[in-house]
């Protein structure tokens, strides 16, 4: 599969997963951190080690431990399917349904980082989470189409998690329909005519830079 094993910090995991079930009524802030910890036996001293930037910090702890639990659960299918575009479906499928127990905090983490402030960290989480989809799809290669590959399914995930968001049903239905309809947009690209197809290239160029660019310089 090619993917490897995050090692996280046991305390700060610990405390996350205690703290989601204050964040939907108290926020992606101290209060529900702190009332996280005391649920499981730590301070406030333990909380400002596990998360020195507070709110962030635990939303972001949140994201990588929900992109390793995908990438884990996809690795443990009994079958899984052959081709990439079903592998990326099925992948980013595992990862919102990981994700449906903390709906609610998910959507108060959104806000958290729709904020200007907080733009470079959402873009850096973005391309960990479908970083990691094309890894365990074993696309690794390193040529331009690299970026323009994790371009371009950061906006399919980033429509479809914004429908699983608003998707009030008991099942995931609406949003399956949503991805697959985005799915087969990109698959039409080649199909398209000249011009439209020419367009759209521009637009998964300029994705792909954007992914260039951070890749860039978060590895400097």
């Amino acid at each position: 599969m090619g993917s490897e094993t995050i090692q996280f910090d046991p305390t700060a995991v610990e405390i996350l997963r205690a703290s989601l079930p204050h964040v939907p009524f108290d926020g992606w802030g101290e209060a529900a951190l702190l009332a996280g910890a005391n649920g499981c036996g730590h301070d406030a001293d333990a909380v400002r080690a596990a998360f020195p930037r507070g709110a962030t910090d635990a939303i972001a702890l949140h994201s990588r431990l929900a992109d390793q639990a995908m990438v884990d659960a996809f690795s443990e299918l009994s079958e899984r399917p052959e081709k990439v575009h079903l592998t990326i479906r099925q992948l980013v499928l595992l990862r919102l349904e990981i994700a449906q127990p903390d709906k609610d905090a998910i959507r108060r983490a959104v806000s958290v980082l729709a904020m200007p402030v907080n733009a470079k960290l959402s873009a850096k989480l973005l391309y960990e989470t479908v970083d990691s989809m094309w890894r365990a799809a074993g696309q690794q290669d390193t040529n331009f189409s690299f970026y323009t590959k994790r371009g371009t399914l950061g906006a399919v995930y980033s429509a479809t998690m914004l429908a699983w968001l608003a998707d009030n049903s008991s099942n995931l239905d609406k949003t399956i329909g949503f991805l697959d309809r985005r799915l087969a947009d990109v698959a039409r690209i080649p199909r398209l005519t000249k011009p439209v197809r020419t367009f759209m290239a521009a637009g998964q160029r300029f994705a792909g830079t954007i992914m260039q660019g951070f890749v860039k310089r978060h590895s400097r």
